[in-house]
């Protein structure tokens, strides 16, 4: 599948599902899980809680509250008070792209999990993230972004996707 890497802010974007970059107990709190939240409103964070805990890997959805979108689905790529590795990422990610499937979604917003809190290295995440992008399939998802906050992840996160699209040539 084509995707579009963007930069700005997560919670201003327009898109049938936003993925929040999770911990297994859905606690919102600081980065792309502070900025939805603010985003949002009362009750995401409440609702996201009362669906976990997920396996590592999982993910929860939630309704969107007062973002630009219909869902959030909560991608839990890192245990509560742990950091992510690159199979917690990978499954993440599949798993977030089967559930936007699943609920018919045309486009989806998704960070690159796993990064800033998480531990994981940028780099090395929007390669497993664009990776899995690249490989799917799907009949409704036509609109994906991966986004970054700033301009110098985005040109590295850009950097990443046309090297996974010239591999998959």
């Amino acid at each position: 599948m084509d995707f579009e890497v963007i930069q700005g802010d997560i919670a201003a974007q327009s898109a049938d599902a936003l993925v929040n970059a999770a911990n297994t107990g859905l606690r919102m709190g600081s980065g792309v899980a502070g900025a939805l939240r603010r985003g949002a409103g009362d009750g995401i964070d409440e609702e996201a809680v009362s669906k976990g805990p997920v396996a590592l890997g999982g993910v929860a959805v939630t309704d969107a509250y007062d973002l630009d979108a219909e869902y959030v689905i909560h991608a839990a790529a890192m245990p509560a008070g742990g950091q992510a590795t690159a199979d917690s990422i990978r499954d993440a990610a599949r798993n977030t792209l089967e559930r936007a499937a699943e609920l018919g979604c045309e486009s989806l917003v998704i960070p690159v999990l796993g990064t800033g809190v998480a531990g994981f290295e940028l780099r090395d995440g929007a390669r497993i993230i664009c990776e899995e992008i690249a490989a799917v399939e799907s009949d409704s998802l036509s609109d994906v972004r991966v986004i970054a906050y700033s301009e110098d992840d985005a040109e590295t996160v850009r950097a990443v996707a046309d090297d996974v699209r010239t591999a998959r040539e």
